[in-house]
């Protein structure tokens, strides 16, 4: 049984920083890729950061330059390093794996999700 499971989320003000964490447990699968995805009120979930298989990462222009996604494969746990965030970046915050070597916007490529974690900045 394959799980995602979200930490880290919360309330910031403007300029700060947070950190997401996504523990995958269940999940061994080769190749894995995996992402972060965000759903603000009223819009649509759209991608933030990605990284393959091969560890290489691509990012949203929206948030290239103040997110870092990292993984950490001894704890199979995803990391997502938010800086200068701004209230823009508030949203819900969910992370996804794919089977596939390489993982990018498209949500239909995702197998597995999270539960979602708030993040708030004002």
């Amino acid at each position: 049984h394959v799980q995602l499971v979200e930490s880290g989320g919360g309330s910031v003000q403007a300029g700060g920083s947070l950190r997401l964490s996504c523990a995958a447990s269940g999940y061994s699968y080769r190749p894995c890729c995996m992402g972060w995805f965000r759903q603000a009120p009223g819009k649509e979930r759209e991608g933030v950061a990605y990284i393959n298989n091969d560890g290489s990462t691509n990012y949203a222009d929206s948030v290239s330059g103040r997110f870092t996604i990292s993984k950490d494969n001894a704890k199979n746990t995803l990391y997502l390093q938010m800086s200068s965030l701004e209230p823009e970046d508030t949203a819900m915050y969910y992370c996804a794996a794919a089977r596939r070597y390489v993982c990018g916007q498209e949500q239909y490529e995702y197998t597995y999700w999270s539960q979602g974690t708030q993040v708030t900045v004002s």
